[in-house]
């Protein structure tokens, strides 16, 4: 499937970006009953006008807890001395929550839409208090570019030689499978020693899959890869055919199991949960795969849930 062009590309990729937004509502709304804690993402996201299902509060979070397990055991193997690139990180805020935390790698990237780059900046600028402040820029970054610790180091893109870390949640979904293939090739070879973390779409092929695909596509959102969300297999496969060492994937039924037992107890106590089922299908249709490429011998492919 090529990619469509003129006007076609125009509402394709507007239909896209508008993901982003029912994404970061949802993560939003999430965190104002508790879900979790992000300080941080009422800067970015306006709050919901409507309340969400328990379901989808419940799947967000096994999302946001799934990612950020990975994503920390990176950062342990690494003590920190790595960089992350976030590869349509929209109104994402793990930088602030690394920050806090003081686990930030040496560099930190977002890329995603210019339009929503400068969104996301303009928020930084005006906000209360400036979050801008806290990210020491000495000059002013480049258009393409997100925000880091470090300006010089932005300014200068990503170093090869470092320990690496991309994560791409709802991303490769929406390229056709050359374009996502050709973009975890790059990745696998260019990086010696890195991770891949991607969260979207799975066992796609059954009769919910096809009401998934075709109630996006109603909205003008065609969701181009979904032949390598065929499976866990499929997905797995996808990340050892370009170039990576090792690789893995769960549902996110088999994730939301193994997190931590006492904070999912908590949470679940937030909501009653009436439609078990349904949360149960949308969790069994979403996934979390990861792969490795482990030059340092740092142990990358032990991490697991």
């Amino acid at each position: 499937m090529s990619r469509p062009t003129g006007q076609d590309s125009d509402t394709a990729d507007e239909a896209v970006r508008g993901t982003c937004d029912d994404a970061s509502v949802c993560k939003r709304f999430a965190v104002s009953i508790g879900y979790w804690k992000d300080p941080y993402i009422q800067y970015f996201v306006r709050q919901a006008k409507e309340r969400k299902a328990p379901e989808i509060n419940r799947g967000y979070y096994a999302r946001v807890q799934g990612v950020n397990h990975l994503l920390n055991a990176f950062l342990k193997k690494t003590e920190c001395k790595c960089q992350i690139i976030n590869l349509g990180a929209g109104l994402d805020t793990t930088f602030w929550r690394l920050k806090d935390e003081n686990i930030l790698p040496i560099k930190y990237f977002e890329v995603d839409f210019p339009s929503i780059v400068a969104r996301k900046l303009y928020n930084l600028k005006f906000s209360q208090p400036g979050l801008h402040t806290l990210l020491h820029h000495r000059r002013r970054p480049e258009k393409r570019e997100g925000h880091g610790g470090e300006a010089e180091e932005i300014w200068h893109g990503p170093t090869v030689r470092l320990p690496t870390l991309l994560v791409a949640e709802c991303v490769l979904v929406y390229m056709t499978p050359e374009q996502s293939g050709s973009l975890l090739k790059w990745a696998a070879c260019t990086f010696p020693t890195a991770m891949f973390i991607n969260y979207e779409q799975v066992n796609m092929a059954d009769r919910f899959g096809q009401i998934m695909v075709e109630n996006l596509q109603r909205r003008q959102c065609n969701l181009a890869g979904v032949e390598a969300c065929r499976s866990l297999q499929s997905q797995t496969e996808r990340l050892l055919s370009n170039g990576w060492e090792s690789a893995d994937a769960w549902d996110m039924i088999k994730v939301y199991s193994n997190l931590p037992r006492a904070d999912v107890v908590r949470m679940e106590k937030l909501e009653f949960l009436d439609e078990k089922e349904l949360l149960e299908q949308l969790l069994l249709h979403y996934c979390i795969s990861w792969a490795a490429k482990d030059s340092l011998h740092l142990g990358l492919a032990e991490i697991t849930f």
